[in-house]
C-alpha cells in the first residue's frame, strides 16, 4: 500500500451498515498440508465457516446458499471449491481453527453471549453433515482445549462439568466426542496446563502469589512461584516447548518491561528468551481478545517458536528461527500495516497473513516461500475506501503526576482542526491498550466529523508494569484524572472543542464514561455507557463462579474488597450509582441482556435513577447478546443509534438515512 493523499474536504458519509454488517471474508487460517484455506463469510447474515483450495480462483463468489434450502456450498457443487462446513443461522461464529492433522474444523460457539463456550467439529470432507457439539452440556463452559501434532485426534479440555466453580481436566476424542477424566479438580486448582509429558496445576497462595506444580495422580510437585502483583493475571502467554520439559511465558520480574522467558519445569528457573529495550512483548491483549494475534508465532507441526512480538506505537516482529528469518521480510513486503494472523503448513513454506493498518480494514495474502510467488486472496471490506478514512496518530500525553499518557488521536479528514466535536474513547478492561489498527468505531466517528481521542490511561497494560501499576486504588480518582487531562491538553492544542465533548465506551470504558457524567459533570456534554459497570461492589460479587478465584490481584487489588467494611464503603463512593443526581448530560446507556460480566441490572439501575427525576436517558436493550455484541444487525442497530444520539447532543453530521430493519428488543 502506498501513502494515502489527504482528502480536502470531508468525504461522503459512510453507511453504519458499511462498518458494521458482516465482512465478505475475514480470519483466514491455512491447513495443516496447505491445501486448503478455512475462514468466515457470511450465509444468512451470520458469519460461517467456508473452506477454500488456497489456489482456487478467490474472485469467485463463495455459494450462498441463495434459494435457503441449507445445501449450498455443502452440496459441493462450487467450481471454485468454496464449501460451507458450518450453518448457524442464529449467532456469527467468531473463533474456529483446524485441527492439528487437518482432518476437522473445530470452532467454539456460546448461546446468546452468556460465554459458556461449546467446542463444536466441522469436517470439511462432509460439508453437508451437521457440525457436531463435542462438549453439548448446558451451563458448561469450556475453558481450555489443548491440541497436540503427536497426538491429532484428541484434544485436553477443561470443562466446570463437575461443578461450576470448578474446571477438570478431560481427553475429548475428536471423532467420537468421548470424554475420558484425566485430573479431577481438589478444591483449589485456577487453570491447568497440559505439555507433551505432564500436566501442570496453577493454584494461588494467601496474598495472591502465583505457584506452578506438577500434578501426578492427585499429588502435586510445586515447580515456581511468581508474584501475583507482576502477574495479575497468571501466566501470560503460557506455551509449552515442544520438549514438554520448559514453559515460555513472559515476565517482568526484576524490570520494568515484559519479555520473553523459559520456564524449567523440572527447577522452576527462569531463562531470558528474547526481549526489547522498550516495548513489552504483546500480552495479555492477544489473550482476551482474539481480533489479536498471539504475540508467540509458532510452528504449526513441531511447536517450534518462529518469532515474538512486541508493539510500542507500531509492532515490532523478531525472528528467532533461521527459516522464519528468511521469510518474515517476504510477508512484511506485501502491506505497509503490522503483520496480524499468520499461519502456515507443516513445512513453513507456505503462508496465509493478514495486516493491521490503521485506515485499511485489512487484506489478506497467500505466499509460497518455495516459489517467492505471493497473491491477494481478498480484502474483508472492499467497498470501504482506505483514502476517505481517516489516520490514527499515535501521541504522547502528560498527566498532572508527570505520567507518560500514550493517546491515539483521530481527526476527521478534510476539516480544519479547530475547535471540532470530540469523543473521549475509553478502552475496556482496564486491563487492555488502544493501538494503531483500524478500529471501525473510531472510523465510523472520524466520518461523522468527530475528532477521537483515545487515551491509554494508568492501568492499561503495554508501556510496563508501573504505568498499569499506577492504578491501584485509583478506579475514578486519578485513572479518570488522566482522561481529563488528556482531554484538557487536546482543548489547548486547539483541535478539541470544550463545549462539545462526550465520552464513550464499554466495559471499563462504560464505568469511565459514568464517572465522567457523574464525577465531573460540567466536562462532557453527553455520556455513552455500553455493557459499564455503575456500582463496584456489585461488580466483584457478582464475578462467574470459575472466576472468582483469579480475582484477588486484579479486581481485589485494584479496585477494593467488598468483604472488608472500609474498602466497600470506599468502592461504593467510586461507583457511579451513588452519584447518580450529580449527572447532568444526557445518557445513553447500552447493554446485553445475557451479559455475565457485567449484569444488565449496572445499566438497569442507571436508567431507573435518572428517569425517576426526569433526567435524559436512553437504553438500548439487548435481549440476545451479552458483553460484547456480536451479530451485524445488533451492531447496526447499536451504532445507528449511537450516531444519532451524538448528533443531537454533541453536533457531529448524522448519518445517511437506512431503512431499518427489526429491531432487537429495548427498553
Amino acid at each position: 500500500m502506498t501513502t494515502l493523499p489527504e482528502p480536502t474536504t470531508p468525504p461522503d458519509l459512510i453507511a453504519v451498515e458499511n462498518f458494521f454488517g458482516p465482512p465478505t471474508r475475514s480470519r483466514a487460517v491455512l491447513s495443516p498440508d496447505g491445501t486448503q484455506v478455512a475462514y468466515l463469510a457470511p450465509w444468512r447474515d451470520r458469519l460461517n465457516v467456508f473452506v477454500r483450495r488456497v489456489d482456487s480462483d478467490w474472485a469467485t463468489p463463495d455459494d450462498e446458499d441463495r434459494d435457503g434450502d441449507g445445501a449450498g456450498a455443502g452440496a459441493g457443487n462450487d467450481p471454485a471449491g468454496a464449501r460451507r462446513v458450518t450453518a448457524d443461522p442464529r449467532r456469527n461464529i467468531d473463533s474456529f481453527f483446524w485441527s492439528a492433522d487437518g482432518r476437522y474444523v473445530l470452532f467454539l460457539q456460546d448461546t446468546d453471549g452468556d460465554e459458556n463456550w461449546h467446542l463444536h467439529r466441522a469436517d470439511p470432507a462432509r460439508p453437508a453433515e451437521p457440525a457436531v457439539d463435542l462438549t453439548p452440556f448446558p451451563g458448561v463452559r469450556l475453558l481450555q482445549a489443548h491440541l497436540s501434532p503427536q497426538r491429532p485426534r484428541t484434544a485436553v479440555v477443561q470443562l466446570n462439568l463437575r461443578r461450576p466453580d470448578l474446571a477438570d481436566v478431560f481427553e475429548l476424542d475428536l471423532a467420537t466426542a468421548e470424554l475420558t477424566a484425566v485430573a479431577e479438580n481438589p478444591g483449589d486448582v485456577v487453570s491447568w496446563l497440559h505439555t507433551a509429558d505432564r500436566l501442570l496445576a496453577h493454584t494461588m497462595e494467601e496474598g495472591g502469589d502465583h505457584v506452578l506444580s506438577r500434578w501426578d495422580r492427585g499429588e502435586r510437585r510445586p515447580i515456581a512461584r511468581f508474584s501475583g502483583t507482576d502477574h495479575p493475571f497468571g501466566l501470560q502467554p503460557a506455551v509449552p516447548t515442544p520438549d514438554g520439559a520448559g514453559l515460555w511465558t513472559g515476565s517482568s520480574r526484576g524490570s520494568d518491561r515484559t519479555r520473553l522467558v523459559r520456564i524449567d519445569l523440572d527447577t522452576g528457573e527462569q531463562a531470558g528468551v528474547d526481549s526489547h529495550p522498550t516495548f513489552d512483548l504483546d500480552t495479555p491483549r492477544p489473550e482476551a481478545d482474539p481480533r489479536f494475534p498471539s504475540s508467540l508465532i509458532l510452528h504449526p507441526g513441531t511447536g517450534d517458536l518462529l518469532g515474538v512480538r512486541y508493539l510500542g506505537e507500531r509492532q515490532e516482529i523478531h525472528a528467532l528461527d533461521e527459516h522464519f528469518a528468511e521469510v518474515l521480510p517476504r510477508l512484511t513486503e506485501l502491506s505497509d500495516g503490522d503483520l496480524a494472523h499468520v499461519s502456515c503448513d507443516t513445512t513453513a513454506q507456505r503462508w496465509v497473513v493478514d495486516f493491521t493498518h490503521d485506515r485499511d480494514p485489512g487484506v489478506t495474502w497467500f505466499y509460497d516461500h518455495a516459489t517467492g510467488q505471493s497473491r491477494r486472496l481478498f480484502r474483508p471490506f472492499p467497498h470501504l475506501d482506505p483514502a476517505t478514512l481517516a489516520p490514527v496518530t499515535p501521541v504522547t500525553m502528560t498527566a498532572r503526576d508527570g505520567l507518560d499518557l500514550p493517546c491515539h488521536v483521530t481527526l476527521p479528514v478534510g476539516v480544519e482542526p479547530h475547535r471540532l466535536p470530540t469523543v473521549v474513547l475509553v478502552h475496556g478492561g482496564p486491563w487492555y491498550r488502544d493501538s494503531w489498527t483500524f478500529d471501525p468505531e473510531v472510523q465510523l466517528l472520524a466520518n461523522r466529523g468527530y475528532a477521537v481521542l483515545q487515551v491509554n490511561f494508568r492501568g492499561s497494560t503495554g508501556y510496563g508494569k508501573a504505568h498499569t501499576q499506577a492504578a491501584i486504588g485509583q478506579f475514578a480518582g486519578r485513572m479518570h484524572d488522566d482522561l481529563i487531562d488528556a482531554l484538557d491538553q487536546a482543548v489547548e492544542q486547539g483541535w478539541a472543542d470544550p463545549d462539545r465533548v462526550a465520552i464513550y465506551g464499554s466495559s471499563y470504558g462504560g464505568y469511565a464514561a459514568l464517572v465522567g457524567a457523574a464525577f465531573t459533570p460540567g466536562r462532557f456534554t453527553a455520556a455513552v455507557s455500553y455493557t459499564g459497570m455503575s456500582d463496584l461492589v456489585d461488580l466483584v460479587e457478582s464475578v462467574v463462579p470459575f472466576a472468582r478465584r483469579s480475582i484477588e490481584n486484579s479486581f481485589l487489588r485494584y479496585i477494593g474488597d467488598p468483604e472488608d467494611p472500609d474498602q466497600r464503603a470506599d468502592m461504593l463512593a467510586r461507583s457511579p450509582i451513588s452519584r447518580v443526581d450529580d449527572i447532568t448530560a444526557p445518557v445513553l446507556l447500552v447493554h446485553g441482556a445475557n451479559d455475565v460480566r457485567v449484569p444488565r441490572r449496572h445499566s438497569d439501575r442507571v436508567a431507573e435513577a435518572l428517569r425517576a427525576r426526569g433526567a435524559e436517558v436512553e437504553y438500548l436493550l439487548n435481549e440476545t447478546e451479552g458483553h460484547w455484541f456480536i451479530n451485524p444487525d445488533s451492531n447496526i442497530e447499536l451504532y445507528r443509534t449511537l450516531e444519532l444520539f451524538l448528533a443531537r447532543h454533541v453536533g457531529g453530521r448524522p448519518g445517511p438515512t437506512v431503512p431499518r430493519g427489526p429491531a432487537a428488543p429495548t427498553r
